[in-house]
């Protein structure tokens, strides 16, 4: 027996040519405890563990608007193009978040569309004096690099605008090279490391800490940038979006309108000026 110390949501774990593998909780894949574990099973894992009970707690951006769900994932640990709840389906991307309206079972997905750019931002608590930019630099850099086994190259940029922090994490499915972990997988360890819900054996959350200062984080929000645009329609815009859309169009039927009846009414008065001359010019010749 051993101990997984990238995931505790495994069992039966066993030592294997050296290296500690476990089976995931809700799916049964194999996973090796030397690297992260695919976010598909890890998902997969913390809504088995709901249902028992068990809860554990640029342009083309986007959110994850939808949270958890129940993932069809493939042997790999990769997530299927497409997910299902019922008869309702979608289409996801490589990091399992949704980049199509949801359809009925008959969606087809053709392929699995790469998330090349990740954006995390977070936003730290109000403090008297800014952080040391190079100083946060380098603890997110060594902390991606250390504690989620991510290879610097995928580190784009570690962005500091007080009280915001902004990661760029780039992968091109051309630049990954085979046993490199995955920026989705990344982003969804750090998430929850974050929030308190760490994913590793000892529930030790991410002490954030910037020269020997604790740093208290309030909020974090996850981008998704992919391969091929996301393909959203108006359904899925937000309401506020949809009411300026709205405002826009009646204000511009409104001046249409106004120069139609403006249009017409200069027109009138042309046709009774002209009629008015004629008759002028009859009294004069009589």
């Amino acid at each position: 027996a051993c101990v997984c110390e990238k995931n505790k949501r495994v069992t039966n774990c066993r030592v294997e040519s050296g290296r500690c593998r476990c089976d995931a909780i809700g799916s049964g894949v194999t996973v090796d405890c030397t690297t992260l574990t695919s976010k598909c099973l890890l998902m997969k894992a913390e809504v088995m563990g709901s249902k028992s009970g068990r809860r554990e707690k640029p342009k083309d951006a986007f959110e994850d608007t939808d949270g958890l769900y129940d993932p069809e994932c493939e042997n790999s640990g990769a997530f299927k193009a497409k997910q299902c709840n019922g008869t309702t389906c979608w289409c996801v991307n490589t990091a399992g978040v949704r980049r199509t309206d949801k359809h009925d079972a008959d969606l087809k997905c053709n392929q699995l569309v790469r998330t090349m750019w990740i954006i995390i931002e977070m936003k730290h608590a109000e403090r008297d004096a800014p952080l040391n930019a190079e100083s946060l630099k380098k603890f997110f850099t060594d902390t991606i690099t250390s504690r989620y086994q991510l290879n610097g190259r995928y580190i784009a940029s570690v962005l500091y605008e007080n009280p915001y922090i902004t990661i760029d994490l780039k992968q091109n499915a051309s630049d990954k090279s085979f046993g490199d972990v995955d920026i989705a997988d990344v982003a969804y360890y750090f998430e929850k490391d974050v929030k308190g819900q760490s994913i590793f054996h000892n529930n030790a959350g991410l002490n954030v800490s910037i020269d020997n200062e604790p740093v208290k984080l309030e909020k974090t929000v996850v981008y998704y940038v992919d391969e091929i645009a996301p393909e959203f329609s108006m359904k899925s815009l937000t309401p506020g979006l949809i009411a300026v859309i709205v405002v826009v169009v009646i204000a511009i039927v409104a001046a249409i309108v106004v120069l139609v009846l403006t249009r017409r009414r200069k027109g009138k008065y042309v046709k009774a000026e002209v009629k008015e001359m004629n008759e002028m010019h009859r009294g004069l010749n009589a």
